[in-house]
């Protein structure tokens, strides 16, 4: 693999690492990927910054056997369609993290002190120097919303500024958030106490609209949010409103799509940069680095540790990885998702015993959404560890006969250890969760909408809980209601129409005594 293509403006470190162990590099910034593809049809490997890279330029290099983002995000390339031609696509995750982390601080410093806005009025002649009253960032609050290596930056780079540091961060613990000089604490916790918000979590389905009414209504008067993570984690219709009740400062760098054109922001954003978070000379040289590291590693000694869109091993059903998400997933909510992770042991029985590398990482990726199900068992591991929480992959007992399942347990540290074990399996084609802590024989499919509640077993709870259901307009599906081991404790798992509001669980949680109550959605595999 030899024929290298780079088809954007990287530092010219790549290029000149790769030829100078043998590679044939072209490095074309200027001419469109698509024009660019049709006269290199040899390319063997692809470099990318933020190009587009779809299945027409897939189909184009016949010969391509990998595509290197040089960067940590790579929702621009197809990497499906990448999957179904057998090619491999890498990122080069934390090669930006820094540049990131200095862009909030930056932001932050350019909105307390108007320097955008000073500068303009300065050139013009103006001298607004009573207006222009600024604040100053040393002393103040911050609270940072994912703990991930951007996070971690962040509060390190705002040691100097001897700020008080907050933190939210559903994986991390304790212990490890300190080491970097925050306090863990709930979201809501976090935005009512922080003078600034600075956000660091992925766009997926637990994160879309999380900036929502109820948080940015707990922010203090005068309070900066600032963005260098995902557009759509933020409701911008809530933070419009909340823009016209209370002073709130908002800088935003990221949006919706990377292109020219008005921006949905731009009437509430005090500070907007065009996605400049990764776009200095030392990220870009850095990520151009290892992206040519990489490439070379992959070529010469078949290391695949970067790669994103993994297959799964002849002899496993892929379906195996989705059971292993959902069990993780569904695991996370019933020991809760704020509640801080010590422990995770994972089991897997039968032919499954094998598999452990391909299965622990989508359990990974349902327990903390800062990775992706395709890294691989130790990059895995590894981002736990980092986060202070053990990772044990337990002997199993063939004799035991559970089939070809998994068993998830996680674990909460703290004065009072809180636990859960869920089992897994595919009965008839179908995922199931067989087993719920001592609630055995369940088989009930965990996607879709379902609630969960475990109560002392008494009569007349089921009642109550489907009334509340039918008082919010709920249509109940499906139910189960098996005891436990013991006699005295049940499980009720209905499947319902739609996601049970958090106002009826609590309802039915007060109603009932309920132990554990929740509601979680869980998609299908696509």
């Amino acid at each position: 693999m030899k024929n290298v293509l780079i088809p954007t403006k990287l530092d010219a470190c790549a290029k000149e690492a790769l030829q100078a162990n043998g590679y044939s590099v072209t490095q074309d910034a200027d001419t469109p990927l698509a024009e660019l593809v049709k006269t290199q049809p040899g390319t063997q490997a692809l470099i990318v910054r933020s190009e587009k890279v779809t299945a027409d330029i897939i189909n184009a290099l016949p010969d391509l056997k990998l595509i290197v983002r040089a960067g940590a995000g790579y929702n621009t390339i197809d990497t499906k369609y990448a999957r179904k031609r057998g090619v491999d696509v890498m990122n080069t995750p934390g090669a930006n993290a820094n540049a990131v982390a200095e862009e909030v601080i930056a932001l932050a410093l350019a909105y307390l002190r108007y320097v955008v806005p000073g500068d303009i009025s300065t050139r013009k002649g103006e001298w607004k120097k009573k207006e222009f009253l600024g604040r100053e960032l040393a002393q103040k609050t911050v609270g940072i919303v994912g703990l991930g290596n951007i996070g971690q930056l962040v509060g390190q780079r705002l040691e100097g500024f001897e700020c008080t540091l907050l933190a939210y961060d559903p994986v991390i613990n304790e212990a490890r958030a300190a080491e970097v000089g925050a306090k863990l604490v709930s979201i809501e916790e976090l935005f009512a106490q922080s003078d600034i918000v600075t956000l660091h979590v992925p766009e997926n389905d637990d994160t879309r609209g999380m900036v929502s009414t109820k948080l940015l209504g707990l922010l203090k008067p005068g309070a900066v949010l600032v963005n260098c993570a995902r557009a759509g984690i933020i409701d911008e219709a809530a933070l419009r409103a909340a823009k016209q009740e209370k002073e709130i400062g908002f800088c935003n760098d990221v949006y919706a799509a990377d292109e020219p054109g008005e921006k949905s922001v731009a009437d509430i954003a005090d500070v907007m940069l065009p996605h400049l978070g990764a776009n200095t000379r030392e990220a870009n040289r850095n990520a151009a680095r290892r992206a040519a590291e990489q490439l070379m590693a992959y070529a010469t000694r078949g290391v695949t540790k970067y790669v994103v869109n993994k297959g799964v091993p002849e002899g496993l059903d892929e379906r195996y990885q989705e059971l292993a998400y959902q069990t993780g997933l569904f695991a996370r909510h019933f020991l809760g998702v704020d509640r801080c992770l010590s422990r995770l042991e994972c089991s897997f029985y039968g032919d499954l015993n094998q598999y452990a590398e391909w299965l622990v990482p989508p359990i990974v990726a349902a327990i903390t959404s800062e990775v992706d199900a395709s890294i691989d068992l130790a990059e895995a591991t590894a981002c736990l560890k980092d986060k202070g929480v053990g990772v044990e992959i337990r002997e199993t007992d063939p004799t035991k006969h559970f089939g070809e399942s998994l068993t998830v347990d996680l674990s909460e540290g703290g004065e009072k250890i809180q636990r859960v074990s869920v089992r897994g399996t595919i009965a008839e084609g179908n995922l199931m969760i067989s087993r719920i802590n001592d609630y055995d024989k369940l088989y009930f499919q965990p996607v879709g909408n379902s609630l969960i509640v475990v109560y002392q077993d008494r009569p007349g709870v089921l009642a109550k809980i489907t009334g509340a259901c039918a008082d919010a307009d709920i249509n109940i599906e499906e139910i189960r209601s098996p005891r436990g081991r013991s006699g005295a404790r049940a499980i009720a798992v209905l499947k319902t129409n739609v996601l049970v509001p958090r106002e009826t669980v609590d309802r039915i949680r007060e109603e009932t005594e309920a132990e554990v109550a929740f509601s979680v959605a869980i998609p299908a595999s696509s």
